[in-house]
């Protein structure tokens, strides 16, 4: 029986019967009277704060190892956040007195959490590939640079990174390698490849798995806002240039008491411009809402949390 598990059979024990003698709780739990005497020991110590007590219970021991371990995944590993952070974190929640909260501590139990995510990962690409050919994947390649540089594929449909691999360099044939090793021993192939244009990432789709190549969503915004967005505000600002030099026109032409002598046709212009700035104004007004539009529906990813979208939440949208 684990440490944790002794203590809470003590500490259940003292809640259901109240304060006892350490020969009738030894009798009770079935442990010896010096175990239940450290037990107890190591209880007091721990109830230091209000809350305390909540850990020592089965649900919030629960609680706590599901912080600790999403605390050290999603700042930890995910977000490259130091332990010396962490560790500062655990301490300001007063977590001090229920687990290891040093650096050096929280590394190992970021390394054991480490181990167990790639020996889960390998576990369920045993058992996907257990039954046979796998679908073909929706594949996003890319190289990310941290000490070393880094080639990334991963399936869009499910958000799961099938290759993640250190390179000297970022050529077809080092990409060619890299993941077909990968979909080989999953079983599977590539319907179409999500990349930027970096011509050995074309050819790995059209050539290396003789599928589409697609520009990421990135690339396909910046191509949209280099054709348009710099037209659309040269002729807004022409526009208003335009309004401004008519206004001037007809301000000449006003009588002594600042109205006009008679229709002219500069007043006209003046109509004819501002009706022209409207114009534009309105379509750039326009160009926004499509372009928040189609940031909101065709980014893989929610921007509050960064979550794959399903199909269900683009159509929504």
């Amino acid at each position: 029986m684990t440490f944790w598990a002794k203590s809470l059979r003590v500490f259940n024990c003292l809640c259901e019967n109240g304060t006892q003698s350490v020969r009738r709780l030894a009798h009770k739990t079935g442990f010896s009277k010096s175990s239940v005497h450290r037990l107890q020991q190591a209880i007091a110590r721990r109830g230091r704060h209000r809350e305390s007590w909540l850990w020592e219970t089965e649900e919030g021991r629960g609680w706590l190892t599901r912080l600790v371990v999403a605390t050290l995944y999603t700042f930890g590993l995910k977000r490259g956040v130091g332990l010396e952070t962490i560790s500062e974190f655990f301490v300001r929640l007063r977590l001090e007195t229920q687990m290891g909260c040093s650096p050096s501590a929280l590394r190992g139990v970021m390394q054991a959490l480490e181990a167990a995510l790639l020996e889960t990962a390998e576990a369920w690409e045993q058992e996907g590939g257990a039954g046979g050919e796998g679908r073909e994947i929706i594949g996003a390649v890319d190289e990310t640079f941290l000490e070393r540089m880094m080639l990334i594929c991963m399936d869009l449909h499910t958000g799961y990174l099938l290759l993640e691999e250190v390179a000297d360099d970022r050529t077809y044939a080092t990409w060619q390698a890299l993941v077909e090793e990968r979909l080989t021993a999953l079983r599977t192939g590539v319907r179409y490849l999500v990349s930027d244009r970096a011509k050995a990432l074309v050819q790995l789709a059209e050539k290396g798995f003789e599928c589409l190549s697609m520009p990421d969503f990135f690339h396909v915004m910046h191509d949209l806002v280099k054709s348009y967005s710099f037209a659309i505000a040269r002729r807004v600002h022409q526009a208003h240039q335009a309004l401004k030099k008519a206004e001037e026109a007809r301000s000449r032409q006003l009588g002594p008491t600042g109205q006009p002598q008679a229709p002219s046709a500069a007043a006209q212009a003046v109509e004819v411009r501002r009706a022209t700035v409207q114009r534009w104004e309105q379509a750039h007004s326009m160009y926004r809402q499509h372009l928040e539009t189609l940031s909101l529906t065709l980014h893989p990813c929610t921007i509050h949390d960064s979550a794959p979208q399903t199909a269900a939440e683009v159509h929504h949208r």
